[in-house]
């Protein structure tokens, strides 16, 4: 599932972002931790991977190869 970043906190290293269907889901620390990122911009497009109740476990740049598939 692809989003775009609608907000991201440095500091808590949380966020939301905006699914293609207008829906915004928020993100946890321990997601974007999961990622190895260091930071995401406005508006960047990003790869999600959920969890079974519908939370993000995992985000990743749109452009970068998910390290689990």
């Amino acid at each position: 599932m692809q989003a775009t970043v609608r907000s991201f906190d440095s500091r808590r290293r949380t966020g939301e972002v905006l699914l293609d269907d207008g829906r915004m889901l928020p993100f946890p620390a321990r997601a974007f931790d999961a990622s190895g990122l260091r930071l995401l911009r406005l508006g960047q497009r990003v790869r999600l991977r959920l969890d079974d109740d519908g939370a993000v476990e995992f985000l990743t740049i749109a452009t970068l190869p998910d390290p689990l598939v």
